[in-house]
């Protein structure tokens, strides 16, 4: 390819469960107690789409294995203070931190939805974990619920640390990230410069 080409990255199974998960996560957020079936179903359609996406990670398309992007957290921490520097390298697929940052934010939206589902379960004996959530009894409740709520809390950490990456990278390797996740599309690499 020439010059300024560019290159499918993102396959549409990777975007459509990007953009889905964001809105799930959105909807859970905003729905809370207050329409407990909304939330509820959010909950179910993260857990759905983690359990995709971590199938993905093994079998899906070369960018979308977890191979392709897991890298050391010495990687990752050294990828963040090049980035701070404003020296980071240019990734084709995610950089380390974004590695992690997916790893990070697969195991918190997942924890998340679990204790959910045993809140759920304690509170309105309903949901798939009902049956074993009625044997912990109404005392564990409360502390379901805490958990739960710093569960969420922390992923919108994760999401804003993330959304400021995404902003960082964008800026200082001057391509358009948001985009690439819409049409899976990255500039080819111009030069024999270390990027994956």
């Amino acid at each position: 390819m020439a010059e300024g080409a560019h290159v499918r990255v993102w396959d549409p199974l990777v975007r459509i469960f990007h953009w889905s998960l964001a809105a799930a996560f959105t909807t859970a957020l905003l729905s809370g107690e207050d329409w407990l079936a909304i939330h509820t179903l959010a909950g179910y359609t993260i857990v759905g789409l983690v359990v995709f996406r971590m199938l993905w990670g093994f079998v899906g398309t070369p960018y979308a294995r977890f191979s392709s992007f897991v890298r050391p957290w010495p990687e990752a921490l050294a990828y963040l203070k090049a980035l701070l520097a404003w020296r980071a390298c240019r990734y084709l697929g995610h950089n380390p931190a974004g590695g992690a940052m997916i790893v990070l934010l697969l195991l918190s939206l997942l924890a998340a939805a679990l204790t959910g589902m045993v809140l759920y379960g304690i509170g309105d004996q309903a949901g798939p974990l009902a049956g074993l959530a009625a044997h912990a009894g109404f005392a564990w409740e409360d502390r379901f619920e805490a958990v739960h709520e710093f569960l969420a809390n922390f992923t919108l950490l994760l999401v804003a640390v993330h959304l400021l990456g995404v902003a960082l990278g964008s800026l200082m390797h001057r391509e358009n990230l948001i985009r690439a996740m819409l049409d899976g599309c990255k500039r080819e690499p111009s030069t024999a410069a270390r990027e994956s």
